[in-house]
């Protein structure tokens, strides 16, 4: 990723621009009132962002409970796909994961997103499982993906 991405730290004037990412990114977006509960009083979570000329292009968000972590979404804008930035964010979340002593990282993934499936792959994540039904908006199954981080 080239030097004029920066990833830091999800504040909450970023959840407007994190918003509009979610709903261009998924069929059942999270609400803007999901993400604020999730900044402001989810004591679990850690959410992360890649910043573009002062604009956010994509965030993760993350839940370290004990010594599992989990993502609990990861995207970036449509405009800026394909240019290594979900790897970015998604390596960069396996670190702090790490930082936080997680041993364990994992997430759900529609089983027709093999996209992205390719990428957590890369990284190392394997399958470990079919969760039946998961997705709302269509009963699609998830495959859940996880990765040792130890």
């Amino acid at each position: 990723m080239e030097n004029q991405y920066t990833i830091r730290k999800m504040r909450k004037e970023d959840i407007d621009e994190v918003y509009q990412i979610e709903c261009q990114s998924f069929s059942a977006p999270w609400t803007k009132e999901s993400l604020h509960y999730e900044l402001e009083q989810n004591l679990f979570a850690k959410y992360i962002v890649v910043e573009h000329e002062k604009q956010v292009i994509g965030y993760c968000g993350l839940w370290v409970i004990m010594d599992d972590a989990q993502i609990t979404n990861i995207a970036v804008h449509p405009n800026f796909r394909g240019k290594r930035i979900g790897e970015a964010l998604l390596r960069f979340a396996m670190q702090l994961s790490r930082e936080m002593k997680a041993q364990r990282l994992s997430l759900e993934v529609r089983v027709s997103n093999h996209i992205a499936q390719s990428l957590y792959k890369k990284v190392g994540f394997e399958p470990g499982g079919i969760r039946k039904n998961y997705y709302t908006d269509n009963q699609e199954d998830a495959l859940v993906m996880w990765v040792n981080l130890v």
